[in-house]
């Protein structure tokens, strides 16, 4: 049986192990062809480089940290994922959201994730320095603290080495271009790489 997860070829059934991605639109492909965003691309490497993992995308454009922790569970409780990746906070930074809130609802996604013994790797993200220094200093240090708090494995800037190029940035200058793909999966799959050889 060939199964589809958001339009993502992702493999046929089997008991392979699954990396669930929970994300928002820098994980949804935003303004791009899905099949060229760093998830697509994250699949096509676990293949070439013989891993048997197969990728569940469960991301949603403007998906906030409240909107993933709400469907965490159930994408848990289908897909038994031995890797969760969870790519949330940036709209919730972007629209001023209390950082304690913020916070919380991270803390528990990581906690069910792990209740349901699988790996995470939490992605953080930054704020444009129009937030003021305070509110983006604290809004970065969540991903670190949430990391050591709960010794999972944390990449601290999804966009590093990207943002500041302006030919691999949309007209909005939040989302990624197609051609800045290949770079966001070189900064995942050195941190990826331990959990997949658990």
């Amino acid at each position: 049986m060939v199964l589809f997860c958001a339009g993502l070829f992702v493999g046929t059934a089997t008991a392979a192990p699954v990396i669930l991605v929970m994300g928002d639109s820098l994980s949804a492909s935003h303004g791009i062809d899905q099949h060229r965003g760093w998830v697509n691309l994250l699949a096509t490497r676990l293949q070439r480089e013989g891993f048997p993992h197969r990728v569940v995308n469960t991301s949603s454009s403007g998906e906030t940290t409240a909107g993933g922790l709400s469907r965490l569970e159930p994408a848990l409780a289908r897909h038994q994922p031995a890797i969760v990746i969870i790519e949330l906070g940036a709209n919730d930074g972007l629209r001023g959201l209390p950082l304690a809130q913020i916070r919380n609802n991270l803390q528990k996604m990581i906690v069910a994730a792990k209740a349901h013994g699988a790996r995470v790797l939490l992605i953080g993200m930054r704020l444009p320095p129009n937030y003021g220094s305070r509110y983006t200093r604290a809004f970065q240090n969540i991903y670190l603290e949430l990391a050591k708090e709960n010794h999972i494995t944390v990449l601290p800037f999804l966009l590093e080495g990207v943002s500041e190029k302006r030919e691999w940035m949309q007209t909005d200058n939040l989302h990624p271009t197609a051609g800045a793909q290949p770079k966001l999966l070189e900064n995942i799959w050195p941190i990826l790489l331990p959990l997949l050889e658990e």
